[in-house]
C-alpha cells in the first residue's frame, strides 16, 4: 500500500504484558503507529510462553504484538527509567497496564511522564481502574468478565456460568484504550497552537470490569425498569427465537438466526413446517421465545438429517441467515477470509529445524477492499533494543 497509514508519525511507548495494553498498541501499531513494546530483561512479557507449544515465543505473542518493536529495559532500574523518560519524551502516547500504583513506584508514574513530555497521552489499563475502593487490587479478564456481567449470561441454564475460549476481557479493554489514546490525539492536535489540554485530559483510564459492562446492552436498565435478570440461556439469546445451534448429520452444526418475523417464515418453509410458520400463535419474537423448544425441535429434526452444506445451501436459497460453525482449519480454507486478506503468511520459528509457514490474523477493520498487510509478526526479545535507541540518541550504557 502505497498512501501513508493513518497513524504513521505517532510514537507508541507500550509498557503492558499479557494482552489488554499490548491488544491497544497492536491496533495502533496496526495502522501505521510506531509502537515501542519495553519488555524486562531475560524473560520479556509473560505472553510469551502462554500456550507455547514449541520454540520459545508463543503464536499468541506473535499474534498480539505483531507490527512491534521490542526493546529490552529494567524499569527496576535508574538506568532503565533514564532510558524510559528519554522514550517518553519522543512519544505521542504511553500504553500501561500494571496494577495501579507500579509505575509509580519505579518513579513513572503520570506526573514523571508529563514532566519528560508536556503533550504525552497517558492511557492506562487496569483490573478496576485509577480510583474507586477497589483501584488497588489485582485482577485479570477472568474476574472482570466475572464483575461485569457477563460470565453469570454465558453457559447452559442447568450448570455453572462458563467461559468464552479466549480472553475477551482483555480484548475489549484494549479496544477500548486504543480508542480512547485516538481521541485524546485527536484532541491534542486539535488545540495546537492555542491552550495544552490539561494532563488529566491526557490520561486515560480503562477498567477492564468497566469494559466488559459496557458491552452489556440492556442488563441494568432492563433489571432496574422491569425487575428483569437476564438468565443462561445457553446457545440461545434471551427474547429472540428461534436463533440457535443446530446438529448437521456427519457431526457437523450451524447456526440458524431464523428470529426477523419475515425471515421466520421462509425458514419455517425451508424446514418443511410450514404450518408453524403460519401459526398465528408464533408471529412475534415474545410469542415465539415463549414456544423456543417446540421451535428448535423442529428445526433440529430437519438439520439433523441433512450434511452442514446442504442445509447451509438450502437456507441461502430461502435467504434465510445462517453459516457453519467454524474450527481453525476452517477459517484458513474459507474463500471469504482468503478474499479479504485474512489469513497472512510468515514463516517463525517454532522450535523445529526450520521455520514454518504459518498464517495469523489480518488487519480489522479494512481499509479498501482487503485488510492492510501485516508488516512483522510478534519480535524476539530485544530485537530492536539497538535501533531503538541508537535512533532516538539513548546511550547504549542505559540500557
Amino acid at each position: 500500500m502505497s498512501d501513508p497509514l493513518p497513524l504513521q508519525g505517532v510514537r507508541v511507548l507500550e509498557l503492558g504484558n499479557y494482552i489488554a495494553a499490548p491488544t491497544a498498541g497492536r491496533l495502533l501499531a496496526d495502522f501505521g503507529a510506531e509502537v515501542i513494546k519495553i519488555e524486562r530483561p531475560r524473560t520479556g512479557d509473560e505472553l510469551r510462553n502462554w500456550r507455547l507449544y514449541g520454540g520459545t515465543t508463543s503464536m499468541l505473542y506473535r499474534t498480539v504484538n505483531r507490527n512491534k518493536k521490542s526493546v529490552v529495559l529494567d524499569l527496576r532500574e535508574p538506568e532503565g527509567r533514564e532510558a524510559a523518560l528519554r522514550l517518553v519524551a519522543r512519544c505521542d502516547i504511553v500504553l500501561e497496564n500494571f496494577r495501579p500504583g507500579t509505575l509509580e513506584k519505579w518513579g513513572l508514574g503520570p506526573s514523571e511522564l508529563d514532566a519528560a513530555n508536556p503533550d504525552v497521552i497517558v492511557c492506562r489499563i487496569s483490573a478496576f481502574g485509577q480510583t474507586g475502593p477497589m483501584a488497588h487490587r489485582p485482577g485479570f479478564a477472568a474476574v472482570a468478565e466475572a464483575m461485569g456481567g457477563l460470565r453469570d449470561l454465558v453457559g447452559e441454564p442447568d450448570r455453572p456460568p462458563s467461559r468464552t475460549g479466549v480472553s475477551i476481557g482483555d480484548s475489549i479493554a484494549g479496544l477500548y484504550a486504543a480508542f480512547g489514546a485516538a481521541m485524546a490525539l485527536f484532541q491534542r492536535e486539535a488545540r495546537r497552537g492555542g491552550e495544552r489540554p490539561a494532563l488529566v485530559q491526557r490520561t486515560i483510564d480503562v477498567a477492564l470490569n468497566e469494559a466488559v459492562f459496557s458491552m452489556m446492552e440492556s442488563l441494568v436498565p432492563d433489571h432496574l425498569a422491569y425487575g428483569v435478570d437476564r438468565q443462561r440461556v445457553g446457545g440461545r439469546m434471551e427474547g429472540i427465537a428461534p436463533s440457535n445451534a443446530y446438529p448437521c448429520s456427519g457431526g457437523d452444526s450451524v447456526v440458524i438466526a431464523g428470529n426477523g418475523d419475515g425471515i421466520y417464515r421462509r425458514l419455517m418453509e425451508a424446514v418443511g413446517r410450514p404450518d408453524l410458520g403460519a401459526d398465528p400463535g408464533l408471529g412475534t419474537n415474545a410469542e415465539r421465545w415463549a414456544r423456543r423448544d417446540e421451535l428448535d425441535d423442529a428445526i433440529g429434526a430437519w438439520t439433523s438429517t441433512l450434511p452442514r452444506d446442504e442445509v447451509l445451501a438450502r437456507l441461502e436459497q430461502a435467504a434465510v441467515p445462517a453459516g457453519p460453525i467454524y474450527t481453525a482449519a476452517d477459517i484458513c480454507a474459507d474463500p471469504q477470509f482468503t478474499a479479504r486478506n485474512m489469513i497472512q503468511y510468515f514463516d517463525v520459528d517454532t522450535g523445529e529445524a526450520a521455520p514454518r509457514r504459518v498464517g495469523f490474523p489480518g488487519i480489522v477493520p479494512v481499509m479498501g477492499e482487503a485488510s492492510l498487510p501485516v508488516r512483522s509478526v510478534g519480535p524476539d526479545l530485544g530485537e530492536h533494543t539497538a535501533e531503538v535507541l541508537a535512533a532516538l540518541d539513548i546511550p547504549e550504557t542505559t540500557r
